[in-house]
Protein backbone atom coordinates (compact mmCIF):
# COMPACT_ATOMS: atom_id res chain seq x y z
CA UNK A 1 0.00 0.00 0.00
CA UNK A 2 1.01 3.63 -0.74
CA UNK A 3 0.28 6.10 1.72
CA UNK A 4 1.15 10.05 0.63
CA UNK A 5 0.43 12.98 2.34
CA UNK A 6 1.20 16.07 -0.83
CA UNK A 7 0.39 19.75 -0.27
CA UNK A 8 0.99 21.47 -4.35
CA UNK A 9 1.43 17.92 -5.73
CA UNK A 10 5.17 16.58 -5.89
CA UNK A 11 4.43 13.64 -4.06
CA UNK A 12 1.00 12.60 -5.39
CA UNK A 13 2.40 12.69 -8.60
CA UNK A 14 5.11 10.25 -7.10
CA UNK A 15 3.00 8.42 -5.19
CA UNK A 16 0.30 7.79 -8.26
CA UNK A 17 3.46 6.92 -10.40
CA UNK A 18 4.80 3.97 -8.08
CA UNK A 19 1.30 3.00 -7.67
CA UNK A 20 0.73 2.28 -11.03
CA UNK A 21 4.28 1.20 -11.62
CA UNK A 22 3.69 -1.30 -9.35
CA UNK A 23 -0.02 -2.09 -9.15
CA UNK A 24 -0.77 -1.52 -5.73
CA UNK A 25 -3.16 0.60 -3.59
CA UNK A 26 -2.62 4.45 -3.20
CA UNK A 27 -3.92 6.55 -0.09
CA UNK A 28 -4.13 10.08 0.11
CA UNK A 29 -3.35 10.66 4.09
CA UNK A 30 -5.09 14.07 3.74
CA UNK A 31 -8.58 13.51 5.33
CA UNK A 32 -6.78 11.08 8.03
CA UNK A 33 -3.95 14.09 9.09
CA UNK A 34 -6.58 16.76 8.88
CA UNK A 35 -9.33 14.52 11.21
CA UNK A 36 -6.20 13.17 13.41
CA UNK A 37 -7.70 9.43 12.00
CA UNK A 38 -5.28 6.99 13.56
CA UNK A 39 -7.42 3.72 12.61
CA UNK A 40 -5.41 0.60 11.93
CA UNK A 41 -4.47 0.10 8.57
CA UNK A 42 -3.87 -3.29 7.39
CA UNK A 43 -1.72 -4.28 3.95
CA UNK A 44 -0.28 -7.87 2.38
CA UNK A 45 2.62 -5.77 0.59
CA UNK A 46 5.13 -3.96 1.68
CA UNK A 47 4.49 -0.15 2.79
CA UNK A 48 5.20 2.71 1.05
CA UNK A 49 5.39 5.97 2.70
CA UNK A 50 5.93 9.01 0.12
CA UNK A 51 5.90 12.44 1.59
CA UNK A 52 7.71 16.21 0.82
CA UNK A 53 11.56 17.04 2.71
CA UNK A 54 10.13 19.40 5.35
CA UNK A 55 14.20 21.18 7.08
CA UNK A 56 15.85 17.51 5.63
CA UNK A 57 13.41 14.98 7.51
CA UNK A 58 9.96 14.00 7.21
CA UNK A 59 7.14 16.56 8.18
CA UNK A 60 6.28 16.54 11.90
CA UNK A 61 2.38 16.42 11.14
CA UNK A 62 3.37 12.34 9.09
CA UNK A 63 5.35 11.71 11.84
CA UNK A 64 3.00 12.10 14.25
CA UNK A 65 0.24 9.99 12.09
CA UNK A 66 2.94 7.10 11.63
CA UNK A 67 3.74 6.89 15.47
CA UNK A 68 -0.03 6.93 16.43
CA UNK A 69 -1.22 4.83 13.80
CA UNK A 70 -1.34 0.96 13.71
CA UNK A 71 0.12 -1.44 10.81
CA UNK A 72 -0.93 -4.82 10.82
CA UNK A 73 -0.60 -7.61 7.79
CA UNK A 74 3.28 -7.00 6.02
CA UNK A 75 5.72 -5.21 8.51
CA UNK A 76 8.50 -4.51 5.51
CA UNK A 77 8.21 -0.17 5.28
CA UNK A 78 10.20 1.75 2.19
CA UNK A 79 10.42 5.49 2.49
CA UNK A 80 10.20 8.13 -0.54
CA UNK A 81 10.70 11.58 -0.19
CA UNK A 82 10.34 14.35 -2.53
CA UNK A 83 12.56 17.36 -2.27
CA UNK A 84 13.72 20.15 -3.77
CA UNK A 85 17.40 19.73 -3.10
CA UNK A 86 18.30 16.96 -0.59
CA UNK A 87 17.09 14.89 1.86
CA UNK A 88 20.20 14.63 4.44
CA UNK A 89 20.43 12.44 6.73
CA UNK A 90 16.34 11.64 6.82
CA UNK A 91 17.12 7.49 7.00
CA UNK A 92 18.50 8.04 10.48
CA UNK A 93 14.99 9.17 11.99
CA UNK A 94 12.90 7.15 9.67
CA UNK A 95 15.09 4.14 10.86
CA UNK A 96 14.80 5.02 13.69
CA UNK A 97 10.67 5.56 13.63
CA UNK A 98 10.37 2.47 12.15
CA UNK A 99 12.32 0.35 15.24
CA UNK A 100 9.58 1.89 16.99
CA UNK A 101 6.76 0.69 15.63
CA UNK A 102 8.46 -2.45 14.85
CA UNK A 103 8.50 -2.12 11.44
CA UNK A 104 11.30 -3.14 8.94
CA UNK A 105 13.01 -0.52 7.47
CA UNK A 106 13.87 -0.85 3.54
CA UNK A 107 15.47 2.55 3.07
CA UNK A 108 14.14 5.76 1.86
CA UNK A 109 14.53 7.24 -1.44
CA UNK A 110 15.27 11.08 -2.37
CA UNK A 111 13.67 12.32 -5.46
CA UNK A 112 14.11 15.48 -6.82
CA UNK A 113 11.16 17.81 -7.90
CA UNK A 114 9.91 21.12 -8.62
CA UNK A 115 10.63 23.34 -5.76
CA UNK A 116 7.69 24.68 -3.41
CA UNK A 117 8.98 26.29 -0.31
CA UNK A 118 7.78 30.08 -1.28
CA UNK A 119 8.39 31.40 1.88
CA UNK A 120 11.98 30.76 1.47
CA UNK A 121 13.25 29.76 -2.18
CA UNK A 122 11.82 30.84 -5.80
CA UNK A 123 9.16 28.84 -7.53
CA UNK A 124 10.04 27.30 -10.91
CA UNK A 125 7.61 28.59 -14.02
CA UNK A 126 5.81 25.31 -15.55
CA UNK A 127 7.96 24.96 -18.06
CA UNK A 128 10.83 24.32 -15.84
CA UNK A 129 8.70 22.17 -13.41
CA UNK A 130 7.94 20.03 -16.13
CA UNK A 131 11.92 19.91 -17.36
CA UNK A 132 12.35 18.72 -13.37
CA UNK A 133 9.49 15.97 -13.28
CA UNK A 134 11.20 14.51 -16.88
CA UNK A 135 14.64 14.33 -14.88
CA UNK A 136 12.99 12.85 -12.00
CA UNK A 137 11.56 9.64 -13.71
CA UNK A 138 14.64 7.64 -13.53
CA UNK A 139 14.86 7.93 -10.32
CA UNK A 140 11.19 7.51 -9.80
CA UNK A 141 11.52 3.86 -12.12
CA UNK A 142 14.53 2.75 -9.72
CA UNK A 143 12.14 3.17 -6.65
CA UNK A 144 9.67 0.83 -8.46
CA UNK A 145 12.23 -1.51 -9.51
CA UNK A 146 13.48 -2.08 -5.85
CA UNK A 147 10.17 -2.52 -4.69
CA UNK A 148 9.13 -4.87 -7.09
CA UNK A 149 11.79 -6.56 -6.37
CA UNK A 150 11.58 -6.71 -2.83
CA UNK A 151 14.89 -5.23 -2.53
CA UNK A 152 15.86 -2.15 -0.35
CA UNK A 153 16.65 1.10 -1.23
CA UNK A 154 20.87 1.93 -1.45
CA UNK A 155 21.94 3.32 1.54
CA UNK A 156 22.62 6.92 0.70
CA UNK A 157 26.63 8.36 1.65
CA UNK A 158 25.60 10.64 4.28
CA UNK A 159 28.03 13.86 5.33
CA UNK A 160 28.74 16.08 7.99
CA UNK A 161 26.50 18.54 6.53
CA UNK A 162 23.64 16.33 5.94
CA UNK A 163 24.35 15.26 10.16
CA UNK A 164 23.88 19.10 10.97
CA UNK A 165 20.38 19.49 8.95
CA UNK A 166 18.75 16.25 9.65
CA UNK A 167 19.55 17.09 13.40
CA UNK A 168 20.36 20.68 14.89
CA UNK A 169 18.87 22.47 11.99
CA UNK A 170 15.74 20.53 12.23
CA UNK A 171 15.41 20.92 15.48
CA UNK A 172 15.53 25.01 15.57
CA UNK A 173 13.94 25.37 11.96
CA UNK A 174 10.40 24.85 13.54
CA UNK A 175 10.54 26.81 16.53
CA UNK A 176 12.07 29.36 14.52
CA UNK A 177 10.59 29.51 11.68
CA UNK A 178 7.47 27.45 11.12
CA UNK A 179 4.43 29.57 11.49
CA UNK A 180 1.76 31.24 10.23
CA UNK A 181 2.66 34.86 11.32
CA UNK A 182 3.65 36.16 7.64
CA UNK A 183 0.77 35.05 5.74
CA UNK A 184 -1.72 37.55 4.76
CA UNK A 185 -4.56 37.92 2.00
CA UNK A 186 -4.74 41.08 -0.21
CA UNK A 187 -7.12 42.91 -1.34
CA UNK A 188 -7.46 39.98 -4.47
CA UNK A 189 -8.82 37.89 -2.02
CA UNK A 190 -12.40 36.86 -2.62
CA UNK A 191 -13.54 34.86 -0.13
CA UNK A 192 -13.54 31.63 -1.54
CA UNK A 193 -12.66 29.33 1.44
CA UNK A 194 -10.27 27.28 -0.48
CA UNK A 195 -6.89 28.04 1.17
CA UNK A 196 -9.02 26.34 4.64
CA UNK A 197 -10.21 23.61 2.60
CA UNK A 198 -6.48 22.65 1.64
CA UNK A 199 -5.18 22.98 4.85
CA UNK A 200 -4.01 19.27 6.93
CA UNK A 201 -4.48 21.11 10.19
CA UNK A 202 -7.45 23.03 9.99
CA UNK A 203 -4.81 26.14 10.93
CA UNK A 204 -7.61 28.80 8.67
CA UNK A 205 -10.61 29.64 8.96
CA UNK A 206 -12.98 32.99 6.74
CA UNK A 207 -13.75 35.68 9.24
CA UNK A 208 -15.05 39.13 7.96
CA UNK A 209 -14.39 37.98 4.02
CA UNK A 210 -10.65 37.23 4.73
CA UNK A 211 -8.67 34.25 6.19
CA UNK A 212 -7.21 33.81 9.47
CA UNK A 213 -4.28 31.74 10.22
CA UNK A 214 -4.19 30.08 13.56
CA UNK A 215 -1.25 29.06 15.44
CA UNK A 216 -0.85 24.98 13.72
CA UNK A 217 0.67 25.75 10.58
CA UNK A 218 3.21 23.31 9.34
CA UNK A 219 4.47 25.79 6.65
CA UNK A 220 3.03 23.08 3.80
CA UNK A 221 2.28 26.37 1.62
CA UNK A 222 -0.89 24.65 0.52
CA UNK A 223 -2.75 28.12 1.30
CA UNK A 224 -0.74 30.07 -1.08
CA UNK A 225 -0.26 27.77 -3.72
CA UNK A 226 -3.46 26.81 -4.35
CA UNK A 227 -5.25 30.37 -4.11
CA UNK A 228 -7.22 31.11 -7.82
CA UNK A 229 -6.18 34.65 -7.27
CA UNK A 230 -2.83 34.55 -6.15
CA UNK A 231 -4.43 36.86 -3.29
CA UNK A 232 -2.43 35.19 -0.83
CA UNK A 233 1.51 35.87 0.45
CA UNK A 234 4.40 35.35 3.01
CA UNK A 235 5.62 38.52 4.15
CA UNK A 236 6.96 40.28 1.03
CA UNK A 237 9.46 37.25 -0.03
CA UNK A 238 6.30 35.64 -2.04
CA UNK A 239 5.69 38.88 -4.01
CA UNK A 240 6.21 38.42 -7.73
CA UNK A 241 6.82 34.69 -7.49
CA UNK A 242 5.22 32.26 -9.38
CA UNK A 243 2.92 29.46 -7.17
CA UNK A 244 3.54 26.20 -7.77
CA UNK A 245 1.10 23.22 -8.13
CA UNK A 246 2.56 19.76 -9.70
CA UNK A 247 0.45 19.65 -13.59
CA UNK A 248 1.72 16.86 -14.35
CA UNK A 249 -0.80 13.75 -14.02
CA UNK A 250 -0.15 10.15 -14.50
CA UNK A 251 -1.70 8.57 -17.03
Amino acid sequence: MILYFSATGNSAYVANRIGKGIGDTVVDLFDKIRENDFSELCAERPWVIVVPTYAWRIPHIVRKWIENTTFTGNHDMYFVMTCGGNIGNAGKYLEKLCLKKKMNYLGCMGITMPENYIALFSTPTQEKALQIIDKAEPVIDQAINYIKNDKKFPQMDVSFKDNMNSGIVNDLFYPMFVHAKNFFATSDCIACGKCANVCPLNNICIENGKPVWGNACTHCMACICHCPKEAIEYGKHSQGLTRYICEKKVL
